[in-house]
């Protein structure tokens, strides 16, 4: 009785221990069991519960606390041909206490950890949707997995499946990963109806935004509904620029096709509309149509270019009436891009550019653009507009300053390569400004860019493309920062008026070093080519400058030259041959070249700065035949120039508006000159200043009688201010002059000679002349004093003349008309002459006087007759005035005094004599009468009428005609 209480705490304390005993035994008894020989049982029980093929390949093992729990490692879900491949790293099954009771396992809830599942897609068409009876009360988890949809990969996914029942929707809710960022979703999938029906909501959130879609499944395999979301950052999403977003639209979805249309967007506050097409076989593509009002495009590609790689080709169709880039704004904005992997497509890629230049784009990128991933973009670009200045201008092309005719109109088409190191453009042709242009080109990007340019125009206009008032330091400055290879050609070009044919041009532009290998052209029948190496710098430098200019004959090129001269000369009927060299510095540029124009030869030897710019140096030129030269040139020889080569040596100094020739020597034929000439560009009219001595200058006999008009046109052409100066002046019908100087003033069309004079046979000339060829009719006048003037010869040649004395006169002229004959028959003025101590040949007035004292008439008479016919009369003095009116002259007032008559006369007085006349140039004639009467003898008695000698006819045929009738009459009454 003892043992029973013993027995019965025993019993207790048992009792006590035994769920302590059952406990341990469920918690280590499982653990200490190898159930990996049960590992095919459990596979067939997983295959059974999930309708798929199950595998196991790791160890087995189960646990009852806290929760009866049968994990399985190195799990393989579906077999080869399964539409759903899982892997995992473990498989759980939460088994049902009371089944497991009752020694049946009945998973509760499946978990996959470390799963990989490979969904397919597209799924099989017909596809009902509704879930196989085992899911419809199984709970499942997934961990720390990773599912893939066809070509989406889901990283780090945790979800849960709950079903409650075949009657309940099945929820499924979770997070994961895509593109390192965060998104939660939730999915519930409604039982399908009688008709197969069954409605489906979706929601997913990340990355500060939201999508939900709702709507139904068809029975047919697709989904309808509608979808709406929103969030604060787009470019979260896609490679988009930052903002926040809104859509909505209506959803549908086919095994193959994803489809959103009628999608209303708000982006970044600018709304659009749209639609979104998800491809989903025959390989994924995701396309984007978008229509808007305004985009800004430089945010768009900043972050295209910075996006990583996108899971799918992605397309996008993009309308917007107005869009911005770079500042640049673009109008009717359409076109299509496609990015797959890296390559970007563009196509029909068209815009309105400033200036309504219409331009469109066809092309694909090699890479996609990116850091670190250089593109490379090729597409055939098409343009076309009326305004393409205007184009240019808002490009950024400095065009400020040039003329506004330039690059006004064109259309063509290139084709285009674009890169991180270059913008090439190859097989370019179009028209520009209505001329046809063809070629390729290469820009260089980089610290110091180059452009290449291989260009071939129709029609090139060379003027009005460098701005104006931009000197040297404006060319240095726009080309001191780039490389230049230049090829040029064109059929035809034009600079102003002057056209060129066949124009080539070589040249390229490399660290500062302009070099032009050739510049050729053809221009007025004559070849023209340059060539050189220019230094670019504060101070540049020209290397081996050429210039050459060959033709077979001169005119052609000598017709451009302004003026009427030299068109239609013989001079430009010879070859021509013109070679300049250069070489130095900017401020002091050796300067040679000669010059070959038919026999006439001509050299330079200078030097030239351009900065002023100005010119110093010897000028040569050459002929064999002075005469000959002037008639080339079309100009008459004189022919008291005589025969002989011509010569001219100077030194020359040019500037733009001055010239100046110093140390003038002058040699043609018979004529020297020398001295120095200035000629003034920068007065209103050029103004030639200077000086001009000859030793001997002939003087050409003029044709009073010429009808021609006088070429005076050429004294508008400038002003002159000159000092001239001959040793010997020799006019064609005059003694010559000796020291002949005079100082002749053009001004306004007049010209002056004032301050003239000369040496005459110990006599001094001394006068003015004016001719004014701005007045209408033209209008000349004269001023000439003569003073101490000794005749030593026949004055005039008449057969009455004087031969000798002391010669003084004045003469005062004033002419008008346009031609020599109408100012002859317009001269008028006044003059006096006034002779001492000369000798009058071709009438014995002495003799006359003693003849006249005759007794007998008959001896008288015949006395008279061979006086006035004959012999030479000495006087003291004459004098008499000169009177023009319409171009003749009147000799006026004509007194002549012989002397004393004693010797001849016995007790008679001092002899005298008149003269009188009129001269008329114009028509030649003359008349003439010398006029004497005999002395009063002693006593007051009159001695008579008068006698004389009269000249009367045409100058070549004057007749000497006595005049006696009065006197003969008188002594035949005596």
């Amino acid at each position: 009785m003892r043992q029973w209480p013993r027995l019965r705490r025993t019993g207790w304390i048992a009792l006590a221990l035994l769920p302590l005993l059952v406990l341990a035994a469920a918690w280590f008894g499982p653990r200490l069991t190898n159930w990996d020989q049960h590992r095919d049982r459990l596979a067939i029980l997983a295959a059974g519960r999930l309708g798929q093929p199950v595998a196991l390949a790791g160890p087995v093992s189960l646990t009852l606390l806290p929760q009866p729990m049968l994990e399985a490692g190195g799990v393989t879900v579906g077999g080869p041909d399964a539409q759903i491949s899982v892997t995992a790293r473990a498989l759980r099954l939460r088994l049902d206490w009371l089944a497991l009771l009752g020694l049946r396992l009945e998973p509760r809830e499946v978990a996959l950890v470390g799963a990989e599942i490979r969904l397919p897609w597209p799924p099989a068409p017909g596809q009902a949707f509704r879930p196989p009876p085992w899911l419809t009360e199984l709970q499942g988890r997934i961990q720390d997995s990773r599912v893939m949809l066809g070509g989406i990969t889901l990283e780090q996914v945790q979800a849960s499946l709950v079903a409650a029942g075949p009657s309940d929707a099945l929820g499924l809710r979770g997070h994961f990963r895509f593109r390192q960022t965060e998104f939660d979703f939730e999915t519930v999938l409604g039982r399908a109806g009688p008709d197969g029906v069954a409605p489906l909501n979706l929601t997913l959130s990340g990355a500060k935004a939201s999508l939900s879609a709702s709507g139904v499944l068809l029975p047919e395999g697709g989904f309808e509904g509608v979808a709406q979301g929103g969030g604060s950052d787009l470019a979260a999403l896609l490679p988009a620029p930052p903002g926040s977003f809104r859509l909505r639209g209506r959803l549908s979805l086919t095994a193959e096709l994803l489809t959103a249309d009628e999608l209303n967007l708000d982006i970044g506050g600018s709304p659009a509309r749209g639609a979104a097409t998800l491809r989903l076989a025959p390989s994924p593509r995701l396309d984007l149509a978008l229509a808007t009002g305004r985009v800004d495009l430089d945010p768009w590609i900043a972050a295209l270019r910075s996006a990583g790689p996108l899971p799918l080709p992605f397309g996008v169709d993009l309308s917007a009436e107005a869009a911005s880039y770079r500042g640049l704004t673009l109008r009717r904005l359409r076109g299509a891009a496609l990015l797959e992997n890296d390559r970007l497509t563009l196509r029909d890629v068209g815009a309105l550019l400033p200036g309504d230049t219409e331009v469109s784009l066809n092309g694909a990128t090699t890479t996609r653009p990116g850091p670190g991933r250089p593109a490379r973009l090729e597409g055939w670009l098409r343009f076309q507009g009326t305004a393409l200045r205007t184009t240019l201008l808002a490009l950024g092309l400095p065009l400020e300053g040039t003329d506004p005719a330039r690059l006004r109109e064109g259309e063509g088409q290139l084709k285009l390569l674009l890169d991180e190191a270059q913008l090439a453009v190859s097989d370019f042709t179009g028209t520009l400004d209505g001329g046809r242009v063809s070629g390729a080109g290469v820009w260089r990007f980089g610290g110091r860019p180059a452009l290449g340019l291989g260009l071939t125009f129709e029609d090139l206009r060379l003027d009005g493309w460098w701005p104006e008032g931009a000197g040297w330091a404006g060319a240095r400055q726009r080309l001191a920062a780039i490389d230049l290879n230049l090829r040029l050609n064109a059929e035809h070009a034009r600079y102003g008026a002057l056209v060129l044919e066949g124009l080539s041009a070589d040249a390229s532009l490399e660290n500062g070093r302009l070099t032009a290998r050739r510049i050729g052209a053809r221009m007025a029948e004559s070849d023209l080519a340059l060539s050189g190496v220019v230094q670019l710098g504060e101070a540049p430098r020209f290397t081996d400058l050429a210039f050459e200019v060959t033709a077979p004959r001169a005119a052609p090129l000598m017709a451009l030259l302004p003026g009427p001269w030299p068109d239609g000369v013989a001079l430009g009927q010879g070859a021509l041959a013109l070679r300049l060299a250069a070489s130095g510095a900017f401020e002091a540029l050796a300067v040679r070249g000669n010059l070959e124009l038919g026999d006439l030869r001509g050299e330079v030897n200078g030097t030239l700065d351009l900065r002023q710019p100005r010119y110093a140096g010897a000028l040569t030129l050459r002929h064999p035949g002075a005469p000959r030269l002037l008639e080339e040139m079309g100009l008459s020889a004189p022919a008291w120039l005589g025969q002989g080569s011509f010569s001219l040596i100077a030194n020359l100094a040019a500037a733009p508006r001055e010239l100046r020739a110093e140390g003038l020597d002058v040699v043609a034929a018979g004529l020297r000159l020398g001295g120095q000439l200035g000629l003034d560009l920068a007065a209103l009219r050029p103004l030639l200043t200077g000086r001009l001595a000859a030793e001997r200058l002939p003087l050409p006999d003029p044709d009073w009688r010429s009808r021609e008009p006088l070429p005076l046109e050429m004294l508008g052409w400038l002003d002159a201010e000159l000092a001239l100066s001959a040793q010997r002046l020799e006019p064609a019908t005059l003694p010559p002059l000796e020291q002949a100087s005079a100082r002749l003033l053009l001004r306004d069309r007049v010209l002056r000679l004032e301050e003239m004079q000369a040496l005459l046979t110990g006599g001094r000339l001394a006068g003015a002349l004016e001719l004014n060829a701005a007045a209408m009719p033209r209008a000349l006048d004269l001023r000439l004093d003569v003073s101490d003037l000794a005749l030593t010869g026949p004055l005039t040649g008449l057969p009455i003349d004087l031969t000798a004395g002391q010669m003084e006169a004045g003469l005062r002229l004033h002419a008008t008309g346009h031609s020599p004959a109408a100012m002859l028959a317009t001269l008028s003025g006044e003059g006096q002459v006034a002779v001492r101590d000369g000798v009058l040949r071709g009438a014995d007035l002495r003799a006359a006087a003693m003849a006249a004292e005759l007794p007998a008439l008959d001896q008288a008479e015949a006395g008279l007759r061979a006086a006035l016919l004959g012999g030479a009369t000495a006087f003291e003095a004459l004098e008499a005035g000169v009177r023009l009116e319409a171009g003749r002259i009147l000799l006026q007032d004509g007194r002549l005094a012989v002397g004393d008559a004693a010797e001849a006369v016995p007790g008679g007085a001092a002899l005298a004599a008149t003269l009188s006349g009129e001269f008329d140039p114009a028509r030649g004639g003359m008349e003439l009468l010398l006029a004497t009467r005999p002395a009063d003898p002693p006593g007051g008695s009159p001695g008579g009428p008068g006698f004389g000698l009269r000249l009367t006819g045409p100058l070549n045929q004057l007749r000497r005609v006595p005049e006696l009738a009065d006197w003969l009459r008188w002594r035949a009454t005596r």
